[in-house]
């Protein structure tokens, strides 16, 4: 969830979404993964590609041996859950970012679990708690790319951590999607959803030729203020997809962080040919009937979305290899309605 801090004087500021460096705790240096094979109950389906190990997988941190097949696998990444379960592959232990509560999955994953995981922290991960599952692989795929993180968490088990540049949230689906496949064997099935997805993506471009070009803001407000997020992020890469362009002057304030956020007394930055906004913690109402929101060129011409509906908002954040062709199906047509 995004969190955005107090307005700049200039207007905008970068936002700071760095986990919190965590001191190691002594109870996981004697943590390793389990070869028990009664563990297997409750693993992950067995590999359906013959001699996939050992994985290497290329990260931030270097290259990840993941010597055979993962039996017990905790996904901590953003989206890294759903992305196992669209491989065939169900975590012990995951992280639920979005709070959507049950097994930690939007409704485009629903029933995938076959037992429920473990829910884990997001920010701070619970590393007793981690350790405890025992673990013989873990997915962080899409998180803050915090050196401690990845360190506290590599004495437990192999972790693939955010590939190089991936810091703050910023790793692709695509990139997330093969990476976990990778690590669980199964680059075959990562392949195959690649193509299945980019498909979708192709037919929503072809029916809508007049995204191409225009310039979009999609931003988000939460109790602190409003924000809007940059290229490289996953909703940023899910508009660009479509052929918009990243509103200029969102970019021209972008760093390492996967947002920005914006003072109210600056909020005209914000306008564009589309505006895309979400509620974070918040009434959607507190955006859509706001005064200064309604002031807005592309407002006032009816060219803003706000999503009031909880899951498609979910839906377009994640951005998993799963809740892709959800979100395709519930925000296509409204942006070409807003676009008219």
């Amino acid at each position: 969830m995004i969190a955005h801090s107090s307005p700049a004087r200039r207007g905008v500021r970068r936002l700071a979404t760095g986990t919190l460096a965590v001191a190691l705790l002594g109870a996981l240096a004697a943590c390793g993964s389990s070869d028990d094979s009664a563990d297997a109950a409750d693993a992950s389906a067995s590999s359906s590609a013959s001699g996939a190990f050992p994985a290497k997988v290329e990260t931030k941190f270097g290259t990840v041996t993941v010597e055979s097949e993962p039996k017990r696998v905790v996904a901590l990444g953003w989206g890294d859950a759903e992305t196992a379960l669209a491989l065939g592959v169900q975590p012990v232990g995951q992280s639920d970012w979005l709070a959507f509560g049950g097994d930690g999955v939007g409704p485009w994953a629903k029933d995938l679990y076959k037992e429920s995981p473990q829910t884990i922290g997001t920010l701070e991960p619970e590393y007793e708690k981690i350790a405890a599952l025992k673990p013989d692989l873990i997915l962080d795929v899409k998180s803050s790319g915090d050196q401690t993180r990845y360190d506290t968490l590599s004495k437990i088990a192999p972790t693939i951590g955010v590939p190089e540049g991936g810091d703050q949230y910023k790793t692709g689906w695509k990139t997330q999607t093969t990476m976990v496949a990778q690590a669980l064997g199964r680059a075959d099935e990562g392949e195959e959803l690649l193509a299945d997805v980019e498909e979708k993506f192709t037919a929503a471009t072809e029916e809508h030729p007049e995204f191409e070009g225009r310039t979009i803001t999609v931003g988000s407000r939460t109790s602190a203020g409003w924000g809007a997020y940059v290229s490289g992020t996953d909703r940023v890469d899910f508009v660009e997809r479509l052929g918009f362009e990243n509103n200029p002057k969102v970019e021209a304030e972008a760093g390492k962080d996967f947002s920005v956020s914006v003072s109210e007394e600056n909020l005209e930055m914000l306008d564009a040919d589309l505006v895309v906004m979400a509620p974070i913690g918040i009434e959607a109402a507190k955006i859509s009937n706001d005064s200064l929101y309604k002031s807005l060129p592309a407002v006032k011409d009816g060219h803003d979305i706000v999503f009031d509906d909880a899951d498609v908002a979910q839906a377009f954040a994640t951005n998993s290899v799963l809740s892709i062709g959800y979100a395709l199906d519930k925000v296509v047509p409204m942006f070409a309605d807003a676009l008219k």
